[in-house]
């Protein structure tokens, strides 16, 4: 098998511009749009949101590789770095502060040069014991060597390994490199959004460290995604698209560095699918969150228990499981059933519950949004 680092051209990527200008036009919208929503919320809000952003962000890139981080860690360390509180912090480990490092060096100080010492710096934080999530000892703050034989992207069982991609021999790093940083701090412009991609796909191609190869490419195209989408860009999650098609970011990658083809137009497509997946998830997020204050602002005046404040947030944030019912709420909030009827009977009478339509052996109820005939309801 050859692979794209083999080709007599590389690197000098190619790709059909007119296959593509739907996607990078329709990108471009809903960035324009996030930004527009994100610049009509207040300064808590926005804080807030970004700071869930940002640990869905960092969780995800880790769980694309197989790693399952301490959300609450993360939130954690990323408020403590940013000067954000928070409630309920715990101690963040030194390995999650480690990739926390990374991710807001990567795209708070989007426009630093990008050098060899500063993606060292990267590696040592996201290794921080010298050795990976596995135990193995691990080259760190250096480009890997071959010792170990040469750098392979296998799957499947020991004894039954598939060889998906060889990255170039350890005695190339630093030429590869070299042409990567010259290429990366030099292009400066390029759409941000065509450079996102190559720039994964490049770094990624070169694998010049023994591990956190994944993390750090996905850091350096959200460095780009910053440069060109300024702070609004972190209130979605790259890593959380990617995270949901784990199997096809894998398939996307393979499809074009498994050949000496320069051509790169599938993975640039994939790539800015991935990307709107992630504008649209930011959006809904966003219209929750608008949906959600304005409902507080409309009944801050009520007096609420905290059990009803509880359930109420629930279902506003749109994960409640199936239809609310008083056995449900007995069950969320540790209260009795006599307690949680007279909670609902009180939410009742507020109008901001009502008995929903639909028949059956418990009664159901909707939590009512807006006034008069603007009203929706939520179950």
């Amino acid at each position: 098998m050859t692979y794209i680092w083999q080709s007599p051209n590389w690197p000098s990527f190619e790709w059909q511009s007119d296959e593509l200008a739907t996607s990078l036009a329709n990108v471009r919208l809903d960035q324009g749009r996030l930004i527009g929503r994100v610049e009509s919320l207040g300064f808590r809000t926005r804080e807030t949101t970004f700071l869930r952003a940002l640990t869905d962000d960092v969780v995800k890139s880790s769980a694309i590789e197989g790693e399952r981080l301490d959300e609450q860690q993360v939130r954690s360390s990323l408020a403590r770095r940013l000067g954000i509180d928070i409630d309920g912090f715990v101690t963040p480990s030194r390995s999650i502060d480690g990739i926390v490092h990374i991710t807001l060096d990567a795209t708070i100080d989007c426009f630093k040069p990008l050098t060899s010492e500063r993606l060292f710096q990267w590696h040592a934080a996201l290794f921080p014991t010298g050795r990976n999530e596995w135990g193995h000892r691990l080259r760190v703050g250096d480009w890997r060597d071959d010792s170990g034989g040469r750098m392979e992207i296998v799957s499947g069982a020991f004894g039954h390994e598939k060889v998906h991609y060889v990255a170039p021999p350890a005695d190339r790093l630093e030429a590869e490199m070299k042409a990567f940083l010259d290429w990366f701090n030099g292009s400066q412009q390029m759409d941000p959004l065509l450079k996102a991609a190559i720039s994964h796909l490049w770094f990624v191609a070169i694998h010049p460290f023994g591990d956190g190869n994944g993390r750090i490419t996905r850091a350096i195209a959200d460095m780009v995604l910053a440069r060109g989408g300024g702070g609004a860009q972190r209130l979605y999650s790259m890593s959380a698209a990617i995270e949901k098609s784990r199997a096809g970011y894998y398939e996307a990658l393979q499809s074009v560095t498994a050949q000496e083809n320069l051509d790169i137009t599938k993975w640039i497509q994939w790539f800015l699918d991935r990307l709107s997946s992630a504008l649209s998830a930011a959006l809904l997020t966003l219209d929750n969150v608008m949906l959600k204050n304005a409902f507080w602002q409309t009944h801050v005046a009520r007096d609420l228990n905290p059990r009803q404040a509880k359930v109420l947030n629930r279902l506003l944030e749109g994960n409640f499981e199936g239809k609310l019912t008083s056995t449900k709420w007995a069950k969320l909030t540790n209260a009795s059933q006599d307690t949680a009827s007279r909670d609902i009977a009180d939410l009742l009478a507020k109008g901001i519950l009502r008995k929903g339509e639909a028949g059956g052996r418990s009664t159901a109820y909707e939590l009512v949004i807006g006034v008069a005939s603007d009203t929706q309801s939520l179950s």
